[in-house]
């Protein structure tokens, strides 16, 4: 990505190569391909420099749009502060400040990010889970048959870990908090390493 320079500002950002009359002279796109940065530069094309340390994971934060800005001799492309996403939930209101209602009168709530990180962990235990449904629903209709412990042992262990896994959640305190229970890291060593997060995993069914 390139920008045009006039009179030590920005007048045109240029996505791709392309043919661009500067002052009285036509030029061919293909000097973004055969001249060097400087002489680009001395017709007023710049090569555009991303900074992106302001730029936060968009899982968790709202970046602002990307700012232009020419200075020194260079132009660089760059973030605003990042705005953390809601981590709870919130019940909208109408500009009256009344509630806001959907077409059945319930209350219209914006989830937060704990809500929506706790209904992909039920999802998950519900998927852990459905497998060996089956086991329990045969112990209810048969007198005379009890699902095997380990089965039972590993629904229970399921249900555990769901409920601990949510409680994490629900304390994380922000949203860096909340991310850093999704960060793997490296608990063995180097040589062996052993990649955990602090959220933890789900148990298997050992066959």
């Amino acid at each position: 990505m390139w920008a045009l320079v006039e009179d030590n500002a920005i007048t045109k950002l240029i996505n791709k190569p392309k043919g661009m009359v500067i002052g009285d002279t036509r030029h061919s796109r293909k000097i973004f391909e055969l001249w060097s940065a400087e002489e680009l530069e001395a017709i007023g094309i710049y090569e555009v420099v991303f900074d992106n340390s302001n730029k936060k994971d968009e899982e968790y934060y709202i970046n602002t749009n990307q700012s232009f800005d020419y200075a020194d001799g260079q132009v660089t492309a760059s973030y605003g502060t990042a705005t953390p996403k809601e981590l709870a939930d919130i019940n909208e209101t109408n500009d009256d400040g009344s509630p806001m209602l959907d077409e059945k009168g319930n209350q219209v709530v914006t989830k937060g990010l704990k809500s929506r990180k706790k209904e992909i962990i039920k999802n998950q235990a519900s998927g852990l889970l459905a497998p060996t449904d089956w086991y329990v629903i045969k112990a209810t209709d048969v007198e005379d048959y009890s699902v095997p412990s380990a089965v039972s042992t590993f629904r229970s262990d399921v249900r555990t870990r769901s409920n601990e896994m949510e409680t994490a959640i629900d304390n994380a305190s922000d949203v860096d908090a909340l991310a850093t229970l999704y960060k793997y890291v490296n608990t063995g060593t180097e040589e062996n390493p052993i990649m955990e997060r602090p959220l933890g995993e789900f148990p298997t069914l050992e066959s």
